[in-house]
Formats: C-alpha cells, sequence, structure tokens
C-alpha cells in the first residue's frame, strides 16, 4: 500500500518593482500583493520496494531547470535518506503569468525582469524544499482514487484562442469557427488520497486552461484563476471535514497551449477578457468553476477507480536542438529533424489576451527578417562548410517562421553584436534591457534558452503522469498521449495524465499543421516545424523503456544541461541591471 504526505508553503517572493513571468513585457512590474503565492507538495511512499515519488505544484508561471537543480542539491544535502533524484521528483507549476519573474538561469526569461533575481530564485526553492519535506515526515497508509469528467459545454471556463490553427488539424473536431468553447479538452482528471479512515488528505487535478484571467496592466502578485479554485476547494474540505487540517488541492495545468480563459472582447482595453471588467473578480469566477467540477469530481472518485501498485519514474534528457525524427510522426518525412532554438515575430507580437509588439514594429521586424533570410541564404556558398550547412538546416528546419530572436546561436535579427543593433534601445524599454543584459554574460557559449530538457514518467500505482517541459496545444497533447498509451497501456498502465510546465520550460509545442500558419504559439514553437515529431518520438523511447522490466531498462540520454556559474549570474542580476552597472 502506498503511503502519502502533504506539504504546503508561501513562495510569493515580494519584491518590489520587479517583473511578473509570463506576458514579456517590461511594464507589467510588481507593486503590491493581491493573493499569496503557495506551493503544494505531494510524498509518496511505497514501504515494500522502499521508493518514494515527489509531485509538487506551485503557484508560479514555469518551472526552471535552475530551480529543479537548487530543490535537489538542497534536499540531498539536508535529507540524503529521502533518495529523491532527478526521475522521482515531479515539479509542475499551475502557469500564474502575475507571479515574480528572475528565477531562470537563461538570459532569454529574464529579458523584462530585468535579469536574474536571487531572492525570488531563493524563496521559490527554499519553499518548495521545505514542502516536500513536511510532507515526507509522516505519510500515512492512504487510498488513492481516480476520477475524471468533462465541463458541460455551458460552463464559460476554456475557450481555444488560435481557432484557424485547432482546424488545420485533420484530427480536430469538426468545428464553426465561433465554437471556441468545445475546441479544446475540456475534461478534468483528478487524483484523489484519502486516509484509510476515509478522512481526506489531499487531491491534485489536472485541467488545461490558461492561468490568464489577470492581464498584463496588473501590478499585483496574483495566483489567479488557479489559485482561487484551490483556495474555494481547500475551504470547503475543511469545512465538511474539520480533521482534514492538512488538506492539499492543487489544481495543475493540462493541455492549455492555445487554450484561454477569456472570451469576451473589452473595446476599451483592445484584448478578450474573462466575465467581468475587473480582472481579479473574473479570476475568482474562473476558478469557482474549476472548484465546482473538482468538487464533484472529488466527492465520486470512491465509486470510480482505485488506484493500486507502486511507485516507478524514469526521465530521459534530449538535446532537442538535434534530434532526428521518427518518420511515423513526421509525415514520412525521412530528413525532418530539429534546431537550435528559434523565436518567430509572431511569439512577440503576443496574443488577443495579452498583446504584444505594436502592429507597426511587427510589420517592419517581418521585412527585415524576411530579408536575411533573402541575404543569408543568397549569399550561403561564400561561407566556410560547417556555417553554409547550418544557415541551410536553419530555414529547413524553422519553415515558414520570420526568425526575430536565434536563441540557440544567440543572435537578434541575424546579428550577434546585440548592443550595436539597428533598433535604438531608447524606442523600447525592452531592447534596452536586452542591449544592457548582453556584454555582461549574454555572449557566453550557452543558449539563450534550454536546449537540454527532461522528460519525464512517474507512475503512481497504476496511472503514468507525463511531466512534459513546455506548453502542449490540444491537439498536440493529445498525439504525445497517444503516442505514449500505446506503449504503456497494455502494460497494465490504467490512465496517462499529461502534465506540462514540468521540470523546465521550452515554449510552446505545436503541431505541424498548426506551425504553419505562425499564430502565437508557432511562433513559440522555438525547435522547429517537426518540434512535436521530436517529442513523439523521445516519448516513445521512454515510454518503451518504462514497459520494462526495471534491470531490462536503459534511458539513452543525450547530455546534462549546463550549469551556470555564480559569477554569470551576478553579471546579469537584477540588481545589476537597475543600478546602471551593466551599462
Amino acid at each position: 500500500m502506498i503511503e502519502v504526505g502533504v506539504g504546503k508553503r508561501d513562495i510569493t517572493a515580494f519584491h518590489k518593482g520587479i517583473g511578473m513571468m509570463g506576458y514579456g513585457m517590461y511594464f507589467n512590474t510588481i507593486d503590491d500583493v493581491e493573493t499569496p503565492l503557495y506551493t503544494r507538495a505531494y510524498f509518496f511512499r511505497h514501504p515494500e520496494s522502499g521508493e518514494n515519488s515527489v509531485i509538487v505544484v506551485s503557484d508560479m508561471c514555469f518551472t526552471t531547470i535552475s530551480v529543479k537543480r537548487g530543490v535537489l542539491k538542497k534536499l540531498n544535502r539536508k535529507h540524503p535518506e529521502l533518495n529523491l533524484r532527478e526521475e522521482n521528483v515531479m515539479l509542475l507549476a499551475q502557469h500564474t503569468h502575475s507571479g515574480p519573474g528572475g528565477y531562470s538561469h537563461y538570459g532569454l526569461y529574464n529579458i523584462t525582469i530585468p535579469g536574474f533575481v536571487h531572492s525570488v530564485y531563493t524563496q521559490i526553492v527554499d519553499g518548495i524544499v521545505g514542502a516536500i519535506i513536511d510532507a515526507s515526515m509522516h505519510p500515512a497508509p492512504a487510498k488513492i482514487y481516480m476520477e475524471s469528467g468533462e465541463f458541460e459545454a455551458d460552463k464559460p471556463v476554456a475557450f481555444n484562442r488560435s481557432m484557424r490553427a485547432y482546424l488545420s488539424n485533420p484530427d480536430a473536431k469538426p468545428l464553426k469557427n465561433t465554437e471556441t468553447h468545445l475546441a479544446v479538452d475540456r475534461e478534468m482528471v483528478l487524483m484523489r488520497i484519502d486516509a484509510l479512515d476515509g478522512t481526506p488528505i489531499g487531491s491534485i487535478n489536472w485541467f488545461g486552461v490558461h492561468t490568464t484571467s489577470v492581464h498584463n496592466d496588473n501590478h499585483s502578485i496574483c495566483w489567479d484563476n488557479k489559485g482561487y479554485a484551490a483556495d474555494f476547494l481547500e475551504r470547503h474540505i475543511l469545512e465538511a471535514h474539520p480533521n482534514a487540517g492538512q488538506f492539499q488541492g492543487a489544481f495543475a495545468q493540462g493541455p492549455s497551449g492555445d487554450v484561454t480563459p477569456n472570451y469576451i472582447w473589452d473595446k476599451k482595453k483592445k484584448w478578450t477578457r474573462g466575465a467581468f471588467e475587473n480582472d481579479f473578480e473574473s479570476a475568482r469566477h474562473n476558478g469557482r468553476l474549476q472548484f465546482e467540477q473538482a468538487l464533484r469530481l472529488f466527492e465520486r472518485a470512491p465509486e470510480g477507480h482505485h488506484v493500486i501498485g507502486g511507485l516507478d519514474s524514469g526521465l530521459l534528457h534530449v538535446n532537442f536542438a538535434n534530434v532526428q525524427c521518427d518518420p511515423v510522426f513526421a509525415l514520412g518525412n525521412q530528413h525532418a529533424r530539429t534546431g537550435p532554438a528559434c523565436h518567430g515575430i509572431s511569439f512577440f507580437a503576443g496574443t488577443t489576451e495579452g498583446p504584444g509588439m505594436p502592429k507597426a514594429v511587427k510589420f517592419l521586424a517581418t521585412r527585415l527578417a524576411h530579408f536575411i533570410r533573402f541575404y543569408e541564404l543568397r549569399t550561403n556558398f561564400l561561407r566556410k562548410p560547417a556555417r553554409r550547412s547550418a544557415i541551410k538546416q536553419k530555414y529547413n528546419v524553422q519553415g515558414c517562421k520570420p526568425i526575430l530572436i536565434e536563441a540557440g546561436e544567440r543572435r537578434v535579427l541575424g546579428s550577434s553584436d546585440i548592443k550595436n543593433l539597428i533598433v535604438p534601445g531608447f524606442a523600447d524599454p525592452t531592447i534596452r534591457n536586452l542591449k544592457a543584459l548582453h556584454p555582461q554574460g549574454w555572449d557566453e557559449d550557452k543558449p539563450w534558452t534550454p536546449h537540454v530538457l527532461p522528460l519525464q514518467i512517474m507512475v503512481i500505482g497504476d496511472i503514468a503522469i507525463v511531466g512534459v517541459p513546455g506548453e502542449p496545444t490540444t491537439i498536440a497533447a493529445k498525439r504525445i498521449k497517444a503516442t505514449i498509451e500505446q506503449a504503456l497501456l497494455p502494460k497494465g498502465i490504467h490512465r496517462v495524465v499529461m502534465a506540462p510546465f514540468a521540470n523546465a520550460y521550452c515554449g510552446y509545442i505545436t503541431t505541424h499543421e498548426e506551425y504553419q500558419l505562425q499564430n502565437y504559439e508557432g511562433g513559440h514553437t522555438v525547435f522547429g516545424q517537426w518540434t512535436l515529431a521530436a517529442f513523439q518520438t523521445k516519448y516513445r523511447q521512454l515510454a518503451e523503456e518504462m514497459a520494462k522490466k526495471a534491470h531490462f531498462r536503459e534511458f539513452l540520454h543525450d547530455e546534462a544541461p549546463p550549469e551556470f556559474s555564480k559569477e554569470e549570474l551576478q553579471r546579469r542580476s537584477y540588481a545589476r541591471i537597475v543600478s546602471g552597472k551593466a551599462n
């Protein structure tokens, strides 16, 4: 029988004036706190095998490699007896866009903060470690149930924000352009955990909708819709079960890449919003809808699937800058592959719920990107063979994407001389920050966003939870899930659960069809048009190993993610940038 313990810590990390993580807008800074941010830990122990597993769900935009490394280093230093490793710890984020940034070691994610903020990083790591330790102190024998159910069609909880891209998929539901509420995965999956006497210990549910009810003109830290939902559930369970004082109810993400809670056009602000003009009211309303669905599933869970079995986990490090895709997942293409990360113009232009660069700037940047592509290809014969091959492969891999930033090659609009970029710093504060950050370590030999990513599958009883280090769209997640199910369901797994924003973050994962339209999601699918095929290729590899007996497995890692030194981080820290020392 599996034993379970839970823990919860505050990770609000209030630091007045720093940028929030999510919208990437220089003016989206922190002034105060609307709600605290929490991290919730679930510690699973199987006494018969001696194996432990941990799932953590945090109120933050996304998990980073640096945070997980910091957590594991501290846990293994202080509590080596817990035997927690990279493969048996899964860190998830619920994806609020109204929390502090600056906790990634990769520079591109820190442009609008601006810089690395050590105090934010430390509070997040310490909070997660504390929650895990609390959860591990007194795990109790538990009964675990799984239940699922779809939101009713009239519940305004989730909408597809990239309908044209969604409908480009041959396996998408045949819908009208106006039926955006049906072009999403409306199923919520919930795990209920009880003590043997029936006292609720905790729950985790997975449902895909962006945690963006609060927009980029906000200056208050907020847990947004999923945080409100968790608060509603925890209060309700405590009232119904006064002896369940330690109950934790986490609302994790499901496939949400193209899914928004916003569906009403705000003529004044020129973006979509939720049910109310006040964003916090909209977040509470959406959170209540998620809470009500979770409560329905929670209450009927004991009549649902009873989870049986032990604990298992596997993890594979993959360098997505260089994956040869299986033709089965690449429309039969024998040469489909990925390449170093490139961010497209449409990514920086934003979405209908979070606009980015102005249309005039987008037009100019697109023209420049097309000119650079034309110039590089026409003059490619003049270059050395290695560079010639790299440029040819870049455009083959990235396809129709107008490229603004080559995060892998550390270039902007084709130039590595960032401080002398043709766009002046006074034209845009983000460009100013970019020019200030670059001489302070951005010209190092590391990419600006992660290329080596962890793919993880954690098995709790007969449930396989798939940790995805990014945000797949509705159909992309459906295809990944089907790939893994093919390997695991015949081996006794009852259900496969998709868990995005796990352990690291690489941006979006769109289908090949969606990518060709270069909406926001396609512009942020950084490894090129065959990114999904690469994820399917590697997840199948991982799942097939997991289907074997433990002593027969062989996880063929590419390499470990690079380490960043204290000196590198200090050179491009928030304190150094805002003090002017970086100029």
